[in-house]
C-alpha cells in the first residue's frame, strides 16, 4: 500500500447499535474495493473486522478494528481508514479510542429496527466530539423496510439537519436502486458496484419531492444568500448544493442520510463517494495537548518532525502486540528512533504496518493524518505520545470512561495467582476501561469494568488466551463497626506458669468519639499510679489491634473513644504484653455491651437519563434504599438525578439501569460517608461473615 498524502486520507468511525450491520458494511466496502473476492459474514465468523475468537463466538464486535480501503476518484485515489467500533455499551472504551482519531462518523441505522439506543448514543458521541457524520440506512433489502417512516422518526429525533441524499427504488418489494436527490436522477444497481441510469418510478416521486424539500431547506439555512433564494422560490444549482454540503457537513450543521444493503453490497460506492467529497481530511481537525506546563492546540501537518499519538493497544497471543497510532506531524518511516514523551524513554520503531483486521501489512512510510501500527514497543501504552528526542509535546489521548461496575475474582485452581496476574496485565494493556484493585481489608481482588458482559468476556479471554480460569462473584463491601453508648468495663490478664507470671489490669470507658473518619481516640485519666505510665502505650496498642477487626462481623471499627482511668499492676509479673492483652479483653467486652452497630458505606450518586425515564429510575432508587436529593435538567432532553444510596445496593445497578432506560442511562458515584445500616442488613452481614469464617 502506497503512502498517502494528508489531503487524500479520510479517517471514519462506524458507529451504531449492536447488530445494526456495521461490520457487514465494512465487509461490503472491502468487497467492492477489491480487497476480498467474497464477502465474509459475522454469523460465519469469517469477517475482516470481527477476527477475535470472542467476537466470533458471540457474533458481535468487542474491540475496534481498522480496515483501510482505497477508493478511486476522478482525481486519483483516496484512502479511507474504516474504524469498526463496537455497538454494545460495555465496550464503550473501544468507541472512545476510535473517536480520538476519527475525523468523521458513519452512524449505521437498521431500517427495519429503526432508531435504537445505540443510534442515539452514537449521535451524542458525535455531538460531544464535534464530529461530522452521515446516517447510513442499511437492511433496505428487507421487504418490511420503511425508509419514509424512518426518515420521519430521524427528523423528529435529530432535527431538520438530517437530510436524505437518496430515495430507494423498489420493484416487487425488492431494493433495486435509488434516486439521487441532488441530481433528481434514478440509478439501478447492476452486478457488483456497477450502476445504470433508470427512470424514476411513480411511487418514488412523492418521496423524492419530500426528500428534496428537506434537503433544500437544510441547504437554505446554511447562508443568508441561499435563504433569500429559497424564499424567493428559486431553485438551487447542483454546484450550490454541493458547496453548501461540503461546508456544512464538515461543521455538523447538515447530516446526510444514505441508504443501501450491507449484505448485498448495495450503496457502497455512493457512500465512499460522499466520504471522499464531504468528510474533512485529517489536517482540518484541531488537536489538544500539553507542552511543558502549557495547554496547547494545533492541527495535523505534514511539516516538521514526526510525532505520533498512540490510541489503541492490541495484545494477542496469536497476532502479537501492536501499538496503533495516528501520525500527527511529519512522516514516519521504518527503523526510526522514537522518543516516548510520557515515559521519557526511547523506542525503536522497527517495521511499520497498517492493520486490516488481523492482517498486518508492511509499509515503507506513513504520512501525517494516517493510521498505522508498530509492533513490540517495550514501554509505550495507549495515550502515549511518540516523537523525536527532545520533544516535550504530549497529545491528549483517548478520553476513557470511568468504570463503576465491579466484581470479585479469584483463580479456580489454587496456585495460579501469578498466571492470572500475568493474563490480567495484558488485558488491562488492551482495554483501558478495565481496572484491578487489591482489597486487602476484605481479602479480595476486584475487577472494575463498564458492565457485567465485559467482565464475562475478560473471564473467557483469560481461559481461552492464557489458559487460566477465574470465577467472578459478588464482592464483599467495606462495612464498619461502631458503638452507640458509653460503658465502663475492666480487663484483667493474669497467668501463672512458674517463674515470672503475666499480670495486667485495666479499667476503661468506651464511648462514641463522634468522628467516623478515625478508628479510635485514646486518652488516659489515671491518678495515683495505679497503672504505671510506661504501660500506657501497651494499652493503646491493644486497642489499636482490636479495631482492625471488630467483634460483631470482623469489619474495621471506627468512631470509638477509649479512656484508661484505673487498673492495677504487679511489680514483677506486669509487662507490656500483659497490659496489651488486658486492654484487648476490655475492648471486646465493652464493645459488645455498648450497643454495637454495623455501618454501611453511603455513596453520592448521579444518574443521567432521558426525561421520560426519570419516574422509573427514581422509583427504582427508592426500592434500593436510595434518597433522592434533587434533579437537574441539562436542557437537552435529559435529567441528572442526584441521590445518596448504600454502596451495596448498587451491585448490578449498571445492568438494571440499561434495562430501564433502553441503554440510554449513565451513572457515576463517589464515597460520601458511613451510616448505621438497618437491622435486617446488619443481621445479614453478621451471618455472611460467620459463613465466610466457617468456609475459611
Amino acid at each position: 500500500m502506497k503512502a498517502y498524502d494528508t489531503k487524500d486520507i479520510r479517517n471514519v468511525v462506524l458507529m451504531g447499535h449492536g447488530g445494526s450491520g456495521k461490520s457487514t458494511i465494512v465487509e461490503a466496502l472491502a468487497y467492492v474495493t477489491g480487497i476480498t473476492s467474497r464477502m465474509g459474514k459475522v454469523a460465519d465468523g469469517n469477517s475482516l473486522s470481527d477476527y477475535d475468537k470472542e467476537e466470533q463466538k458471540r457474533q458481535f464486535s468487542i474491540s475496534t478494528s481498522v480496515v483501510p480501503v482505497e477508493y478511486k476518484t476522478p482525481n486519483g485515489m483516496t484512502k479511507i481508514n474504516l474504524l469498526d467500533a463496537p455497538g454494545y455499551f460495555d465496550f464503550v472504551g473501544e468507541v472512545e479510542e476510535a473517536l480520538s482519531v476519527a475525523d468523521a462518523a458513519v452512524i449505521v441505522v437498521n431500517c427495519k429496527a429503526g432508531i435504537q439506543p445505540g443510534t442515539k448514543k452514537a449521535w451524542d458521541f458525535c455531538e460531544a466530539y464535534g464530529l461530522p457524520r452521515f446516517l447510513f440506512v442499511t437492511n433496505m433489502d428487507d421487504a418490511e423496510a420503511d425508509f419514509q417512516g424512518l426518515m420521519e422518526n430521524l427528523s423528529a429525533e435529530f432535527g431538520t439537519k438530517v437530510s436524505p441524499l437518496q430515495v430507494p427504488i423498489k420493484e416487487g418489494g425488492k431494493l433495486v436502486g435509488y434516486v439521487n436527490v441532488i441530481k433528481q436522477k434514478g440509478r439501478k444497481w447492476l452486478e457488483g458496484s456497477k450502476k445504470a441510469d433508470c427512470d424514476i418510478p411513480a411511487d418514488a416521486q412523492s418521496p423524492l419531492e419530500e426528500a428534496r424539500g428537506t434537503l433544500m431547506e437544510a441547504v437554505a439555512e446554511t447562508s443568508e444568500e441561499l435563504m433569500e433564494k429559497f424564499f424567493g422560490g428559486e431553485e438551487f444549482t447542483p454546484d450550490e448544493i454541493y458547496d453548501a454540503l461540503k461546508a456544512n457537513v464538515m461543521d455538523g450543521s447538515i447530516v446526510p442520510v444514505l441508504l443501501g444493503s450491507g449484505v448485498n453490497a448495495q450503496g457502497m460506492d455512493y457512500l465512499m463517494q460522499c466520504i471522499d467529497m464531504y468528510v474533512p481530511s485529517p489536517d482540518k481537525k484541531e488537536w489538544k495537548g500539553v507542552d511543558g506546563d502549557k495547554e496547547v492546540t494545533g492541527k495535523i501537518t505534514a511539516d516538521g518532525n514526526v510525532s505520533l499519538m498512540v490510541w489503541k493497544t492490541i495484545v494477542d497471543p496469536f497476532i502479537g502486540k501492536y501499538s496503533l497510532f495516528k501520525v500527527m506531524s511529519g512522516s514516519l518511516k521504518p527503523d526510526t528512533l522514537l522518543y516516548n514523551v510520557n515515559k521519557e524513554q526511547e523506542e525503536k520503531a522497527g517495521k511499520l504496518f497498517v492493520l486490516r483486521g488481523k492482517e498486518a501489512i508492511e509499509v515503507t512510510e506513513l504520512k501525517a493524518g494516517d493510521i498505522g501500527a508498530l509492533s513490540k514497543l517495550s514501554v509505550t501504552s495507549t495515550g502515549d505520545t511518540l516523537g523525536l528526542k527532545g520533544s516535550t509535546l504530549m497529545y491528549a489521548g483517548p478520553d476513557i470512561e470511568t468504570p463503576y461496575t465491579y466484581m470479585a475474582y479469584k483463580p479456580v485452581n489454587k496456585g495460579e495467582d501469578d498466571k492470572v496476574a500475568a493474563g490480567m496485565a495484558k488485558l488491562l494493556e488492551e482495554d483501558k476501561t478495565l481496572k484491578i484493585f487489591n482489597d486487602g481489608e476484605n481479602r479480595q481482588s476486584l475487577i472494575y469494568g463498564i458492565g457485567e458482559q465485559q467482565l464475562e468476556v475478560v473471564k473467557s479471554k483469560l481461559e481461552n488466551r492464557y489458559k487460566v480460569k477465574i470465577e467472578l462473584a459478588k464482592p464483599r463491601f467495606a462495612y464498619r463497626e461502631t458503638l452507640r453508648k458509653k460503658v465502663d468495663v475492666e480487663g484483667k490478664h493474669k497467668k501463672q506458669s512458674g517463674g515470672h507470671g503475666q499480670y495486667g489490669h485495666v479499667k476503661m470507658y468506651f464511648e462514641p468519639s463522634g468522628d467516623m473518619t478515625q478508628p479510635y481516640v485514646f486518652e488516659e485519666q489515671v491518678f495515683g499510679g495505679s497503672v504505671p505510665r510506661n504501660f500506657f502505650p501497651a494499652v493503646e496498642k491493644g486497642i489499636q489491634e482490636c479495631v482492625l477487626k471488630g467483634p460483631m462481623a470482623g469489619y474495621p471499627v471506627v468512631g470509638v473513644k477509649a479512656t484508661l482511668y484505673d487498673g492495677s499492676y504487679h511489680p514483677v509479673d506486669s509487662s507490656e504484653m500483659a497490659f496489651k492483652m488486658a486492654a484487648s479483653l476490655a475492648f471486646k467486652d465493652g464493645f459488645m455491651k455498648a450497643s454495637p452497630v454495623i455501618l454501611e458505606p453511603i455513596v453520592s450518586l448521579k444518574v443521567t437519563v432521558p426525561d421520560s425515564f426519570t419516574g422509573d429510575v427514581m422509583g427504582d432508587l427508592n426500592k434500593r434504599r436510595g434518597r433522592v436529593l434533587g434533579m437537574n435538567s441539562n436542557h437537552g432532553g435529559k435529567t441528572c438525578i442526584e441521590a445518596e444510596i448504600p454502596m451495596s445496593e448498587l451491585y448490578g445497578y449498571g445492568t438494571d439501569l440499561r434495562s430501564m432506560t433502553g441503554g440510554l442511562g449513565a451513572y457515576e458515584y463517589e464515597f460520601n460517608r458511613y451510616e448505621q445500616a438497618p437491622q435486617d442488613v446488619q443481621d445479614a452481614v453478621i451471618v455472611a461473615a460467620a459463613q465466610d469464617k466457617d468456609e475459611e
